[in-house]
């Protein structure tokens, strides 16, 4: 389907909003004049590292951003990092990551590709791997590729900077982790990179370097970071401070209902194409709106309609189905979410079973009698279930 891509200054008014970083302006809009004028879309790269499992809410800013460009006709890229991952990236962090393996990496990637067309568009998304190129650099030509940028301009990276000022070990293959992002841009030739607010360092760095290989340097856009429900941190698996984006749509509801207030305000205009005002609407009635406008967004109108009636009338409980069998496994084949105890363990091994919205990977996985827990297998529908006392 071609989308006929509008004049510039129309394009601009609605890749500004939400947006912290335009570097540099006149560059871009002279592009989206450019695209207007010859209808030919411009080539828009984002990269998620696969560090975790699922997407949250905090990754749908960056996606809505880009799910924005397609809207507008631009050509967008799904920038799969399997191999950076294997560094992970030390943007504001205070130690280094813990490594992943390469098992680990590619079962969080599963679920990333799944998940991601909840926002974009299936059939106008190219999905791109890192590996394809990263992975066959020589070390010959990483060599040639650390020459083009210098030490003194990488430790003026603020977490780089913090760390060494406080005599806080800082490894070498950190300090390649922003090169590689920056190789990206130059096997991809985007026009436009986005990133998080925390990125502008490592999205500049591919600016430089993409002019030191002779290419004409992307512009950057970067979107603000949505604070978790902590309401202190950025959202992050890792500190439990998130909202998944396959969690049921009762749980997707009240963990945002239960936001502080301050928070909530921050969220509408990087989630929503709405700002309520502080002064004249109730705190309580804005996060009922938030939660029903993600809820719908993630599980459709009826469902979020559903859920804020179910919510309103005291959280009645729900029915619990009963089962006498304690083994993950076996649960999954009586409940026909698996055609056998092999398929199975091969589901849970492959990372598509949840219990209570967590991941579950033990094969031999076993519930306490009397246990009461929610079940999600793959893209299945969850189920409340209870094991019965013996």
């Amino acid at each position: 389907m071609n989308i006929r891509i509008p004049p510039a200054d129309e394009q601009l008014a609605i890749l500004e909003r939400g947006t912290v970083d335009l570097h540099p302006k006149e560059e871009l809009k002279k592009r989206l004049a450019e695209s207007h004028e010859h209808q030919k879309p411009l080539r828009i790269k984002t990269g998620f590292d696969p560090t975790a499992p699922d997407l949250h809410l905090g990754h749908t800013v960056l996606i809505e951003k880009m799910a924005q460009f397609q809207r507008l006709g631009h050509e967008v890229t799904f920038l799969i990092g399997d191999y950076t991952a294997l560094i992970g990236d030390p943007t504001g962090r205070n130690a280094m990551r813990p490594p992943l393996s390469e098992e680990q990496i590619q079962v969080n990637a599963k679920t990333y590709t799944d998940q991601v067309f909840k926002i974009l568009d299936r059939d106008r998304t190219i999905i791109e791997w890192n590996s394809k190129w990263l992975g066959k650099l020589s070390f010959q030509e990483v060599i040639k590729l650390a020459a083009r940028y210098n030490v003194a301009r990488m430790l003026e990276r603020r977490d780089f900077k913090d760390r060494f000022e406080s005599n806080t070990q800082i490894a070498i293959h950190e300090l390649l982790y922003p090169l590689m992002q920056a190789y990206d841009s130059v096997a991809l030739v985007p026009d436009v990179e986005l990133g998080g607010h925390d990125q502008i360092f490592n999205l500049n760095a591919g600016r430089h370097i993409m002019e030191q290989y002779g290419q004409r340097p992307q512009c950057v856009l970067t979107v603000g970071l949505l604070v978790g429900l902590d309401g202190r941190d950025k959202m992050s698996k890792s500190k439990g401070n998130h909202v998944g984006i396959t969690e049921p749509a009762e749980v997707m509801y009240e963990k945002i209902l239960n936001l502080p207030d301050e928070t909530m305000w921050t969220w509408f205009p990087l989630l929503t194409d709405r700002s309520p005002d502080p002064a004249s609407t109730p705190a309580l009635e804005a996060k009922k709106a938030l939660a029903q406008t993600l809820v719908a967004r993630f599980h459709g109108e009826a469902a979020a309609a559903e859920v804020r009636a179910w919510s309103e009338a005291g959280r009645p409980a729900k029915n619990d189905e009963r089962t006498k069998n304690t083994k993950l496994a076996a649960i999954m084949v009586e409940l026909q979410l698996a055609g056998s105890m092999n398929e199975a363990r091969q589901k849970i091994k492959q990372g598509g079973v949840h219990v209570d919205e967590q991941r579950v990977t033990d094969i031999a996985f076993t519930f306490p009698s009397g246990a009461a827990f929610e079940l999600r297998v793959g893209k299945a529908k969850p189920r409340r279930l209870k094991v019965e006392a013996e």
